[in-house]
């Protein structure tokens, strides 16, 4: 198609999961199961920090906050992914397109400045444990959420502000399982060389220097718990390491992604996949099954449940 015939693109194919019906179930199957239990599980989480007294700390008040995001983060793509498994046509409007890449960024770039956030209050926690509740106060972590939710919205809009009025008139195939912005911005028809190194600065700087700011936070927590107690450094390995694999699941996959950014390879889905369902299924079960003030607040909220309802009766 050519722009000068008046021809102009109002949707994309989405690649996705090509291939045989058989496999195409089984990915319908397992996504379905897997997304449901995301959202299950965040909601569960979300619900146990608000209705557990013993659970009303700063931690779990940002471990909520972090469920929100990645139910959040899940919802933007998983569903339009899982119904594209039985779709002959894997089609999505433009429109539809833009808003699906708004709210990936906008929730990303959330949970990019909320991990911050909770790594400081474990440093906080931990090297200066007398002093945890004045430094963690209530005002600060407004400001947290507020700071995290305008980072967010900063981060899409910079992007997207200059991607939603590109012309699209050739190609409109995108190898990926949902609208991936460097993907999309490579079939405008257009020159946007400028804007591909705008979204590299933007988006994998962003991730990488993140990503490498929160390594040098857990390490200066060890090596402070190393000089003060050797006993300690176990326990704060404990503590970190739910920390640590969250942030390497989530940033990971980001970091990779965007160092290609404009080029299709091998395992570019798969790194979507475990950014957009794996990530968001994996962190509730790592804080509920590592952290048994968690799973001692979700059984206590089961028990008056069953006791309310027994009275009921």
């Amino acid at each position: 198609m050519d722009l000068k015939n008046g021809s102009v693109v109002t949707e994309f194919i989405l690649l996705g999961f090509s291939g045989q019906w058989e496999l195409q179930i089984f990915f319908f199957v397992a996504f379905s199961l897997i997304y449901s239990a995301t959202v299950l599980g965040n909601i569960l989480i979300m619900v146990t920090v608000t209705f557990s007294s013993t659970l009303h700390s700063p931690m779990y008040f940002l471990l909520g906050n972090l469920s929100f995001l990645d139910m959040c983060l899940s919802t933007v793509t998983t569903p339009k992914m899982i119904t594209d498994l039985l779709s002959e046509h894997k089609i999505i409007s433009i429109q539809a397109c833009m808003t699906q890449m708004f709210f990936m960024h906008f929730f990303g770039g959330a949970e990019m400045t909320l991990l911050i956030a909770m790594a400081f209050d474990r440093y906080v926690a931990i090297c200066k444990p007398l002093h945890y509740r004045t430094i963690m106060s209530h005002r600060l972590l407004s400001g947290f959420m507020i700071l995290s939710w305008i980072i967010g919205f900063i981060h899409t809009m910079s992007q997207m502000v200059l991607t939603v009025n590109l012309p699209f008139c050739g190609p409109n195939v995108i190898d990926n399982i949902f609208c991936d912005l460097p993907l999309v911005i490579k079939l405008a028809c257009m020159e946007t060389y400028m804007l591909e190194l705008f979204v590299i600065a933007d988006s994998g700087l962003l991730s990488f220097i993140c990503f490498i700011l929160l390594l040098v936070s857990y390490t200066v927590i060890l090596i402070t718990v190393q000089q003060r107690s050797s006993g300690g450094l176990s326990k704060a390995l404990s503590t970190l390491s739910a920390h640590m694999i969250v942030v390497t699941l989530f940033f990971g996959p980001c970091i990779f992604i965007y160092a290609w950014p404009f080029n299709s390879f091998a395992g570019n889905k798969v790194l979507a996949v475990f950014y957009t369902v794996f990530t968001p299924f994996l962190n509730p079960i790592i804080y509920t099954l590592r952290n048994q003030k968690m799973q001692e607040a979700m059984r206590k909220l089961q028990f008056k449940n069953v006791i309310s309802t027994q009275n009921s009766y």
